[in-house]
């Protein structure tokens, strides 16, 4: 549900209930990842989506039982069930999912602590929420800080002792430190109860230094795919705001200054797409030296060669140079400034996830991983 915390907000602000499907296990080819969630609201909207829709439609009826009884419920569609074609989850896999009312007051009336957590999801902070999908304390929702004497009596209210939220929040506070949504479980005298420890993360940086066309195709793309766009370039006259309208932020300063002084994490993307040495070189050098997901440099096979030369007489490492991706992109064919954005991107997506970046029909098993 964080994921659409602040579509959520507004309906509940709007005085909407709410029933909230979120996906608590996925097995097989399923389309979509633990966590993702749907809403429908009692005046029948639809916010997010659990399968890109596969299940929407069975989603949305079970959502109006929840808005009508207020008990929440697990729920399951896969290839096992005679009505997995008639949900349209013919793909292969199974998914369950929890649906879950949240009002803005009365019944399941949502804490300031749960508030509070979407409200850091809806502007792009790190977040969490502790949701009990099966045993004792189904369909409690859990901040994982906060713990206040009204917060614990609901719990208590619900079936879970003081203890057992104590250790959920404690469990909920290390996943959001982790930076992972993730499914577990709780022992309340001797009953087990399995919980959905719900992450939101801050948006993964995208640093683009270069402030020319390709730059901003790839500002676009990478805002697209949910990173806070950074470009940054030392000349002044290119880097600026109105020729990159989707970056978050447009730097002028010295590229290699930029990169060692800002905060990055191994989630981060760095792309040089100045292809000039002065910038490049020790750019470059600064980049491979830190943390982060992807470093990739663009420019023709004898620029890379030429690069690659002044680098190893720089001192960086040949480990550190397995790691750069020059020339940056996968051989897509593209040319254009759009195109090439694609390109860079793909390579991004295969390193993050390990992928090999063939085409799918030439690989076997189930396209998406289990969970």
């Amino acid at each position: 549900m964080l994921e659409i915390a602040g579509a959520l907000l507004d309906a509940l602000a709007d005085g909407r209930r709410v029933a909230v499907a979120t996906v608590t296990r996925v097995l097989g080819s399923a389309p979509r990842t633990l966590g993702t969630a749907m809403a429908v609201t009692d005046s029948g909207a639809v916010l997010g989506s659990i399968s890109g829709g596969c299940v929407e439609g069975a989603i949305y009826d079970s959502a109006q039982e929840v808005l009508e009884t207020g008990r929440g419920h697990l729920t399951e569609f896969g290839v096992s069930d005679d009505d997995a074609f008639a949900v349209g989850l013919s793909c292969g896999g199974t998914v369950e999912v929890f649906l879950a009312e949240i009002a803005p007051a009365g019944r399941n009336a949502m804490t300031a602590e749960v508030r509070a957590q979407l409200e850091r999801a809806a502007a792009g902070q790190a977040a969490g929420l502790a949701l009990v999908v099966a045993g004792t304390g189904a369909g409690l929702i859990l901040a994982p800080d906060g713990a206040t004497d009204r917060a614990t009596d609901r719990g208590e209210s619900a079936g879970l002792d003081a203890d057992s939220v104590r250790r959920i929040r404690a469990q909920l506070a290390a996943a959001v430190n982790a930076g992972e949504t993730s499914l577990g479980s709780v022992d309340c005298d001797g009953a087990i109860s399995r919980v959905l420890y719900l992450v939101a993360q801050a948006p993964p940086r995208c640093l683009i230094f270069g402030a020319v066309d390709f730059a901003g195709a790839l500002s676009a793309a990478a805002t697209l795919l949910g990173y806070r766009v950074t470009v940054c370039d030392a000349r002044a006259v290119f880097a600026t705001p109105e020729r990159f309208p989707t970056a978050a932020e447009v730097v002028v300063e010295w590229p290699s200054d930029y990169l060692a002084r800002t905060h990055t994490d191994a989630r981060t993307v760095v792309c040089v797409l100045t292809h000039d040495e002065k910038f490049d070189l020790p750019l470059l050098s600064t980049a491979l030296s830190l943390d982060v997901g992807y470093v990739g440099a663009m420019g023709s096979r004898r620029t890379h060669e030429r690069r690659m030369l002044r680098l190893r007489e720089a001192g960086v490492s040949a480990a550190a140079l397995d790691r750069l991706h020059s020339p940056i992109g996968l051989d897509l064919g593209a040319s254009s400034p759009a195109e090439t954005a694609v390109s860079i991107l793909a390579e991004v997506l295969a390193t993050r996830s390990g992928a090999s970046g063939a085409p799918l029909r030439d690989r076997q098993g189930p396209i998406h991983p289990s969970v």
